[in-house]
């Protein structure tokens, strides 16, 4: 094992900032009961950073986070910041799509699995939900979201016209399919992959790129195609049907909060965006780790938002970044130990605050520990 592990921690805006404190406590502890030798540094990004420096990312974070082996995000934004318009491209308007783009992590893993302890707090039967365990594999350097041309036009009739392109070309494609079938290979070898086929071009390109990789390179794993607002449906009714769902930016987007009813809230999903393929044992450098709900600014400050996202995302981190997948089990563990002993947040229909649950999930770090 190298190290140490540098890590930079973006608290960003809201409750951002609170989750992040609670996935560094767990790092530190997991870190130091792993024998994984770090170091953390802590800066702006978002909303906080325009106030401070008025820019939603520094040079000097993005230089650090080019260096940094992991970066650790809470979430970015909120209405005090979303009237802000800055002239250039949108890695001028957001902090973590600049982050994004410069440390080109286009492999954005997702997972969202149902909880025993859970399967009460979500709308499904339990014979539908129980066993459910998904992995979205969502591109995320590309399509319609980094689309140029885009912008906003007054036309001559005195009607505003705003646009934006969806594009991919057939080497992004190719990795992000290499990366949803490398997955696939670890779970149960299933892999559905997601586009507009029917009216897309971009999709049609996406679904015959796709074909391809999966016949000439994984031939050993099942590919199906579905096209995207079937899929929605599909998913939705029976989830444990699916393993890995391949999807484009903003399709992926769409799925990833769609699968996080199996696990009962949006707080419970962890997520890491890599600049590679992720493999078993094989530490990916420059990965970004976050939580995918967003920063809600109605509970900011209030000390009850969930820290279990944020604390997965660190298990991810052990996982791609450090290549210990000991330890990211270890606090999967510690988790599904203090969901057991009934230890709920608010967004799951307890009262615990985002410190209690903290403090039960490192006292399950512990070996031999109990609540």
């Amino acid at each position: 094992m190298s190290g140490p592990f540098k890590i930079l921690a973006l608290g960003g805006d809201h409750i951002g900032p609170e989750v992040v404190t609670s996935g560094l406590e767990v790092l530190r502890h997991t870190a130091a009961q792993f024998d994984v030798p770090i170091e953390i540094e802590e800066d702006l990004l978002g909303g906080v950073s325009w106030d401070a420096h008025g820019t939603f990312c520094t040079d000097g974070v993005a230089a650090k986070a080019r260096a940094a082996d992991a970066v650790l995000v809470g979430a970015v934004g909120g209405p005090k910041w979303d009237s802000i318009r800055v002239d250039g491209p949108i890695t001028e308007t957001d902090g973590l799509t600049r982050l994004r783009i410069e440390l080109d992590v286009f492999n954005a893993l997702r997972p969202a699995r149902s909880w025993k302890p859970l399967l009460s707090r979500t709308p499904y039967r339990k014979d539908v939900v129980d066993g459910a365990d998904l992995l979205v594999v969502r591109e995320n350097a590309g399509g319609i979201y980094y689309g140029e041309p885009r912008g906003r036009e007054v036309l001559p009739d005195g009607q505003t016209r705003a646009f934006e392109i969806s594009e991919y070309r057939t080497h992004e494609v190719e990795r992000i399919a290499r990366c949803a079938f490398e997955a696939a290979r670890g779970r149960r070898n299933h892999v559905t992959s997601l586009d507009k086929s029917n009216v897309m071009e971009s999709g049609r390109l996406w679904r015959e790129t796709v074909d391809r990789i999966g016949r000439e390179e994984f031939p050993d794993v099942k590919l199906d195609h579905l096209l995207m607002d079937y899929a929605l449906y599909a998913v939705a009714r029976a989830p444990r049907n699916f393993d890995v769902l391949l999807a484009d930016n903003l399709f992926g987007d769409l799925m990833s909060d769609l699968v996080a009813v199996v696990s009962g809230s949006l707080g419970m999903l962890p997520s890491a965006t890599l600049p590679a393929v992720a493999q078993a044992d094989r530490p990916v450098k420059g990965g970004i780790y976050e939580p995918t709900h967003g920063s809600a600014p109605d509970i900011s400050g209030q000390g009850i938002a969930n820290p279990i996202g944020a604390i997965l995302s660190v298990g991810m981190m052990f996982e791609y970044g450090f290549g210990v997948a000991p330890a990211a089990r270890s606090i999967e563990q510690a988790v599904e130990r203090v969901l057991l002993a009934g230890l709920l947040p608010l967004d799951l229909g307890g009262n615990a605050s985002t410190a209690q649950i903290t403090h039960a999930v490192l006292l399950n770090l512990q070996p031999n520990s109990s609540l």
